[in-house]
């Protein structure tokens, strides 16, 4: 930082370390940018709010400018309460980004300096609260719920890409990400494999604990597998971002395996086991990404429909009977491919 000196007692001497300046020198160094604030909201099934406007064709989440004096959490209040007519509070950040001053699509009158933009966590929002939404007369024309991967297609390039960058700072639960043009500048294990960039396959249907019954169809049996800190192993498809819970594991990669429960869907049983997983072999699919997540961060990442509420609460009784611990929400962790022992 420059030295900052009075001229009426330094004159131009000039002497001393650094570069001197007066305050006025320094206040017209220092750089212009605007300040505005937006806010995340999902509804119960992992999809983002988004609101059309009657001045951009593009979607948006809600919010807008930090007025002059005012603070980013109170302007993301005053936002949501002028455009969906909702009081609330918004503390939590997901994202602080800088956007540049030569971002496409601001008039050149405009004289658009930069911004810097924060991001703020909504929450999940159930139908009695969407319900409470009301629009103002103008401005605000629509409100709708979209899947995260659909967003580059209805938003701006770089509002799509903070979108994605901040639903994935909630999910891994490592802290605000800072961003650069909605690109974090240390990107997560889930910005590095571009999750949500696929659309989520829905599986939903209805959710039976235990075994599935005979002569009933089953398809695509998957476990959840539990590490020693009770986290569960997770899949990420390197190509497309989607997310998967692994196959049943054979020993020894994972202790003996008892039916959780099953989904019905599509007139077939699509079963679940839990398993202790005691040692991973090495990855024989190098198209997967292997990683450990909490079990709500597995949810998080699928389309799973009100059953998965109920499939969650399986998850944890088996946890329990298997005498592990609840996992805190923490980054997930992607293993190596040569495999890991517990």
């Amino acid at each position: 930082m420059p030295q900052l000196t009075d001229e009426a007692v330094t004159g131009d001497s000039g002497d001393g370390p650094g570069t001197w300046m007066s305050p006025q020198e320094y206040g017209a160094s220092r750089a212009v940018l605007w300040a505005g604030a937006v806010v995340l909201v999902t509804d119960t099934d992992g999809r983002i709010l988004v609101q059309s406007v009657d001045y951009r064709t593009d979607r948006l989440l809600p919010g807008g400018a930090v007025d002059t004096g005012e603070a980013p959490s109170a302007a993301a209040a005053r936002e949501m309460r002028e455009e969906l007519g909702v009081d609330g509070s918004y503390l939590s950040g997901l994202a602080v980004d800088w956007i540049p001053a030569d971002t496409p699509g601001f008039p050149p009158e405009m004289r658009f300096p930069g911004e810097i933009l924060h991001v703020y966590d909504g929450g999940t929002w159930t139908p009695d609260r969407i319900d409470e939404i009301r629009l103002p007369a103008r401005e605000v024309t629509g409100v709708g719920f979209a899947e995260p991967a659909d967003l580059p297609a209805l938003m701006d390039p770089g509002d799509a890409r903070r979108a994605l960058s901040a639903l994935r700072a909630r999910i891994n639960g490592g802290g605000p990400a800072l961003l650069e043009d909605g690109r974090p500048t240390s990107p997560t294990a889930l910005d590095r494999l571009g999750a949500l960039r696929s659309r989520r396959t829905p599986h939903h249907g209805t959710w039976h604990p235990g075994p599935v019954p005979a002569l009933l169809p089953v398809r695509d049996p998957s476990a959840w597998l539990f590490a020693p800190d009770g986290r569960v192993l997770l899949l990420i498809c390197r190509a497309t971002g989607s997310a998967h819970l692994p196959p049943p594991a054979a020993p020894p990669a994972a202790g003996d395996a008892h039916p959780l429960g099953y989904r019905y869907a599509d007139e077939a049983a699509h079963p679940r086991s839990a398993a202790r997983l005691t040692r991973l072999p090495p990855a024989a699919d190098p198209a997967y990404a292997r990683l450990l997540a909490t079990p709500e961060q597995v949810r998080e990442l699928a389309d799973w429909g009100p059953a998965g509420h109920a499939e969650l609460a399986a998850v944890h009784t088996a946890r329990t009977r298997l005498s592990l611990p609840a996992p805190p929400r923490t980054p997930l962790t992607e293993l190596p491919s040569e495999g890991t022992r517990w």
